[in-house]
This record gives C-alpha cells, structure tokens and sequence, in this order.
C-alpha cells in the first residue's frame, strides 16, 4: 500500500469563517479520531493532500503533532461539489498491527468472449486488513469467462492478509449477451402493457 508523510498542524480556530481562512492558506481544515481519544482539530497542506488521496485508502504519516507521529487513514473526504477542491477531511487514527474495514475499488481486467458483455454491479468491496498492508484493489479477470457467468464476492481472489467483509453472495461481475438487452424485466413488461393500453385506446 502507499504510504504517504504529511505535515500537520494543530487548530484553534474553528467555524465556517475560521475554515474559509484555513483554506485561503492554501491548507485543508481536518479532524483526527479513534482509539478513544478525543478529536483533534488540525490542519493539513492542501496540494500535498490532494495529490496523496489520489491512492485509495492512503496511509498517512502525520508530523507536527503534539502528540508525535500519528498513522491515520481518509474515512470521510468533501469536495467542493462544483470546483472539486478539498473542503474537509476526517482521518481515523490508526497503529501499525491494527486491522481495520475499508472498501477497495474493484477493477475489471482481461478480455470478454466474444459476443459476451461485462456487467458491474459492484465498483467496490468491503475487506479488513492490516493498517499498514491495505490492498488498493482487487482484480477480477473476466478472460474465458462464459456468457451468463456470476463473480460473487466469495469468488475474489483477494491479496493476502485481507478477508471478505462483505455478503459472500453479492454479485460483482456477470457476463452477459451482447444481443439480448439486460433492461429489468418489469420495466420491459410495463412498457409493454403501455402500448397494449394506446392501442385500445385509438381502436375505441
């Protein structure tokens, strides 16, 4: 997993306005908690971040703490929902050895069978692992996968050290029909009945 050292700084001013100032100092206003202490208000180098989130589940070596050194992960991460620039932060504080539940992208590799078609159901899974060995995703290779094969979660072969959290039976991946259409099949009943309906209606 990516391991990234970020420098961090204590808070003493908090609110909306204390937050806009933080961010104006190029900074990224955060909140770290776990283990039962209680939260800290810090803040964090606003490009140094953005370009460490950029790893899924990054683990974070925080510097500059009163306390020392402290290991943390992203739980919680806000954007500005136009501009896309970091506005807040939550960091979970984690210890080496300790294992925790987090959810890992899934990528699809390989190649589809012919006239075959990749459904994704799911983008992420849920594991527990060690904190510092955090996987960033898990593989599913769809090559000579049959046409109406199922990858469930219980199929995934996950890296070592990490176990499923999630239901064993939910479905990641399937193959399908490239010719048949996968439009749910009450939908396709209903628009059906719809034109069955206009129909007597213009013969009446």
């Amino acid at each position: 997993m990516s391991e990234v050292r970020i420098a961090a700084e204590p808070r003493t001013e908090f609110g909306k306005g204390a937050a806009r100032r933080t961010r104006r100092a190029g900074k990224v206003p955060a909140v770290l908690y776990g283990h039962g202490t209680d939260p800290q208000h810090i803040a964090l180098p606003g490009h140094e971040l953005m370009l460490a989130l950029k790893t899924p589940n990054v683990l974070l070596t925080l510097d500059g703490l009163g306390s020392g050194t402290e290991l943390a992960l992203p739980k919680d991460v806000q954007r500005d929902p136009v501009k896309g620039f970091l506005e807040h932060v939550d960091l979970l504080l984690v210890k080496r050895g300790e294992k925790v539940v987090v959810d890992l992208p899934v990528n699809v590799v390989g190649d589809v069978v012919p006239g075959g078609r990749i459904v994704q159901a799911e983008v992420q899974v849920s594991i527990e692992a060690e904190a510092t060995h955090i996987p960033e995703s898990v593989d599913v290779d769809v090559t000579g996968l049959a046409v109406d094969t199922q990858v469930l979660a219980k199929d995934l072969k996950l890296p070592s050290g990490a176990t499923l959290q999630a239901d064993e039976e939910t479905l990641i991946v399937q193959i399908v029909d490239a010719t048949v259409s996968t439009e749910p099949a009450g939908e396709a009943e209903g628009a059906a009945e719809a034109a069955e309906g206009e129909g007597e209606a213009e013969g009446e």
